[in-house]
């Protein structure tokens, strides 16, 4: 990974100056006849009442304090990191139009060049003449694959159309259900709301293609693995490599009628390639999102998730150990909410597959406190795993969490989780572009972010916790405590982004104060894999309500 200039640590200090104001009077003289001149006694004008000053918010209020462990990274600690970028707005308002247009000044602010994030070799960032998500009204980079909600409405109807509503799109409430056969591989489940049921095996063996067939919904029963866990070295006793390809307007649903969680595995080894298109994304979601009235802007938890397992180094094993390289071929973990499906090793650009142009809706389940399965869940996946043009909406915990690993991720729109947007953590190193969190808007966890990094507490465990996130658009309308929580001793610079918070905007935490301060603001030691405190460049904060 490439190194990165960080700008030193500077506190700032603000002074206030007094406006002053005059006003000029003039007399005048009545002539009301011939050698008559008449001085009128003068009515004392009213004085001129002095303008109220307008309130400026404190900057401190942009940002959140939380003690850790002891540990604070105090407000003026973090309005001194934020003030340290360039082309930074600390107390913008009225951000956004139309949803996630930029307007007024966030419409002109300058961006800063992701390219130069980039490490030497890699493409992956790329330069824009604007900062936040889209661009202006007719960008339509986030339209047609994704649906619409009370939460965000990505069409430019105010009214939105039912084939991009989140809960109608998907009805059939005339057409018979496919007569046609299932696809080979899948079995015959029946029919429900006009669709023909494909269920899909509990564990897919060597390729399994889902084709599209107008009136068929292939079905996830239980938990559905692709392929057995090859384990770190890709040659574990027993395990198996598969693959499932799923073509463009696939419906993928969960089965409404078993008590099991129904929910999909992608395991080390194993591939799932999920390539839909703009005019025919693939939807994951709910057996009752088929029916118009089956789901509503309130639905959420229906059914478990996607999970993908690659072979990429993380940081929390559960056995062996791990290294800054990420070398280790004995560091593995168990994907939250699954008990047993392993992830975690050292094949840095380990690929499970593409994941583009999808949809995953009303997911999320608590399995015991805080053992959740999320929308889309990345389990040390590599840098040859392709993430791009996914939502992920309604879930009832995240809607995409990675732990660990190392997949870059492009043109995310997470809308309505209950918990965070996009929480990245143990270890993972990886960049981001074209991000847009709209949180839940009612009933949300009170610590949903737009976007948590963290480390669980492990604040020099190796590979630390590294990212760039560029061109974001987070409206966080939740009373988590705010926007973007980062912590962890984590490695992070955020660029080109708009935040719209009803609260604070940013929450920097420390849990540990110790190898030169403390940890994710103390300065680079090359030796634990630290590049210094975060850096903030061309973002637009629009906090409080503003």
């Amino acid at each position: 990974m490439a190194s990165f200039h960080r700008l030193s640590l500077v506190l700032l200090t603000s002074c206030a100056s007094l406006a002053l104001a005059s006003c000029d009077g003039a007399s005048s003289v009545a002539s009301p006849g011939a050698g008559t001149i008449v001085f009128p006694t003068p009515t004392p004008a009213a004085p001129t009442p002095t303008p109220s000053p307008t309130a400026t918010p404190t900057p401190t209020a942009n940002f959140a304090q939380t003690t850790q462990s002891g540990v604070t990274v105090t407000l003026d600690e973090q309005l001194a990191i934020f003030n340290a970028g360039t082309n930074n707005t600390l107390n913008g308002s009225a951000p956004l139009t139309g949803g996630i247009t930029p307007a007024g000044a966030a419409a002109t602010a300058t961006p800063f060049n992701a390219t130069s994030l980039n490490p030497t070799g890699s493409t992956f960032l790329v330069s824009t003449a604007f900062i936040g998500a889209v661009a202006n009204a007719n960008d339509t980079a986030f339209r047609d694959w994704t649906c619409s909600s009370s939460t965000l409405n990505f069409t430019t109807s105010a009214s939105i159309p039912a084939a991009n509503s989140c809960t109608g799109s998907l009805a059939r409430t005339a057409a018979a259900p496919a007569a046609t056969a299932c696809a080979t591989g899948t079995t015959d489940a029946g029919t429900v709301n006009n669709y023909r049921i494909c269920r899909l095996p509990a564990v897919v063996a060597g390729t399994l293609a889902l084709p599209r067939v107008d009136g068929v919904a292939y079905q996830i029963n239980g938990r559905v693995d692709v392929g057995v866990d090859l384990g770190i070295s890709g040659a574990a006793a027993g395990g198996a490599a598969a693959t499932l390809n799923i073509d463009p307007g696939v419906i993928v649903i969960a089965n409404a009628n078993d008590a099991a969680n129904d929910f999909l595995v992608v395991n080390r080894g194993s591939k799932m390639n999920a390539v839909g298109t703009a005019a025919a994304p693939i939807i994951f979601t709910s057996q009752q999102n088929l029916n118009a009235a089956g789901t509503s802007d309130s639905t959420q938890g229906q059914w478990g998730g996607v999970i993908l397992a690659g072979r990429a180094p993380i940081a929390n094993c559960i056995s062996g150990t791990n290294n800054a390289g990420g070398t280790s071929t004995t560091c593995e973990a168990v994907v939250e909410g699954t008990g047993n499906a392993l992830y975690g090793g050292a094949v840095a650009n380990d690929s499970s597959g593409t994941v583009q142009y999808v949809q995953i809706r009303y997911s999320g389940i608590e399995i015991t406190p805080g053992n959740e399965l999320q929308g889309l869940t990345l389990g040390g996946t590599g840098s040859g795993t392709t993430i791009d043009h996914v939502q992920v909406h309604n879930s009832s915990d995240d809607g995409i969490e990675v732990f660990g690993g190392t997949t870059n991720m492009r043109y995310l729109a997470i809308t309505g989780a209950d918990d965070d947007g996009l929480d990245v953590d143990v270890g993972w190193r990886g960049f981001v572009q074209f991000l847009i969190t709209a949180q839940k808007t009612i009933g949300a966890t009170s610590d949903s972010f737009s976007m948590e990094i963290d480390s669980n507490g492990n604040e020099d465990l190796l590979p630390r916790t590294f990212g760039r996130v560029s061109n974001f658009t987070f409206i966080q309308t939740s009373t988590a405590p705010a926007a973007i929580r980062l912590r962890g001793g984590a490695d992070f610079t955020f660029v080109n982004g708009i935040v719209k918070a009803v609260g604070p905007c940013i929450n920097i935490v420390a849990g540990v104060d110790a190898n030169g301060g403390k940890s994710t603001i103390r300065p680079a030691n090359a030796a634990l894999q630290e590049e210094g405190p975060p850096v903030f460049n061309s973002i637009y904060l629009a906090c409080n309500g503003a």
